[in-house]
């Protein structure tokens, strides 16, 4: 594939995520269905509820990822130094797209890094890129362009499968993401794309080294559909069975913990406020992943980027943190991770 179809396809995944998230996001979910434990005597103070974090070296003011979305394009790089400038501003997580399209192109991102030293930065590739040696060589570029504080493999053989120019062959992949593990020299997250890790998938990855993992579960945004989208009427009707596969948030978190007790868990898959992100810590999540509703927030539909409303989103998504807590008792997200689930 030419870079400029890549940059189309890409450029227009962006398009295609706005538009499902916002046909999507009055839809009941999982996490509505999750109630936390109301505390009517609380004895605490709201303004001294602890809701900072610790993640890969960083200190966090809140445990929030702003999960992968897009990259090698003159678009993307634009999202991309946004969101990497108002995370940092915020000490809060930020990962990148795949970066295999500008790392082929000959584009650098390390300008990430030079503007941010002190953000904490996640890169990405797909995982059927990083089987073999040049798989190997591609990952150590990934991770070496702009310093990665960790490399992001994402799985998605559903939204492969689908996509009109997707990768059907998987064989490999466990043995490489091992590989990594062992040999890169940067921490490994895993991760999927909207469809969630099963425990027994959470299991192998943590016998294969893995001590991060995104679950980035079904009812956020739908990369199969957005695939879908762009297939022709006949695949359409060939695919449109398989868009509702998947593992719904509550139960990926939950399997997540069980499968592997010590794994740091990312929770991601239709987040869209700081009460979402106190529920999936309440199921034992570590973290929570936005990108649907940041991208909402930062880029308007004239491709406008409004710094400010991103930020805003942030301090947003902290207040309603620190309520949850508030309003559970807790004087910590670590308080709130330790509540019985009934």
């Amino acid at each position: 594939m030419s870079n400029n179809s890549a940059s189309k396809r890409k450029d227009a995944h962006l398009d295609l995520a706005r538009k499902t998230l916002a046909e999507t996001r009055d839809s009941t979910r999982p996490l509505d269905e999750i109630e936390l434990p109301y505390c009517a005597l609380p004895e605490l103070n709201l303004d001294e509820i602890d809701i900072t974090a610790r993640f890969l070296s960083h200190q966090l003011s809140v445990p929030l990822l702003i999960t992968g979305m897009t990259g090698g394009t003159a678009r993307a790089d634009k999202l991309n130094a946004a969101l990497v400038e108002v995370a940092c501003q915020h000490q809060i997580a930020v990962g990148l797209g795949s970066q295999r399209a500008s790392l082929e192109s000959g584009q650098s991102q390390k300008n990430l890094r030079k503007n941010n030293p002190k953000a904490c930065l996640i890169g990405n590739l797909g995982a059927v890129q990083i089987v073999g040696d040049t798989g190997f060589a591609l990952a150590q570029r990934a991770a070496d362009d702009f310093e990665a504080d960790a490399l992001a493999i994402h799985l998605n053989p559903l939204q492969e499968a689908i996509q009109p120019e997707g990768d059907h062959g998987w064989q490999g992949v466990e043995a490489a993401i091992m590989r990594l593990v062992d040999k890169l020299g940067c921490p490994i997250l895993v991760k999927e794309v909207g469809a969630g890790l099963s425990a027994p998938v959470v299991r192998r990855l943590h016998a294969a080294g893995v001590r991060h993992i995104d679950v980035a579960a079904r009812g956020g945004t739908n990369w199969a559909l957005i695939e879908w989208l762009r297939q022709n009427p006949d695949k359409q009707a060939l695919y449109s069975p398989f868009l509702s596969m998947g593992i719904d948030l509550p139960n990926a978190v939950q399997g997540a913990r069980q499968a592997a007790p010590d794994i740091t868990i990312i929770a991601s898959g239709g987040v869209q406020n700081g009460l979402d992100i106190a529920k999936t810590l309440f199921l034992g999540a570590d973290m929570g992943g936005m990108a649907g509703e940041m991208l909402q927030a930062l880029e308007d539909e004239a491709r406008t980027l409004h710094p400010s409303r991103l930020s805003e989103k942030i301090e947003q998504v902290q207040t309603q943190l620190r309520l949850a807590c508030f309003l559970t008792g807790s004087k910590s997200v670590r308080d709130l991770q330790k509540l019985p689930i009934l």
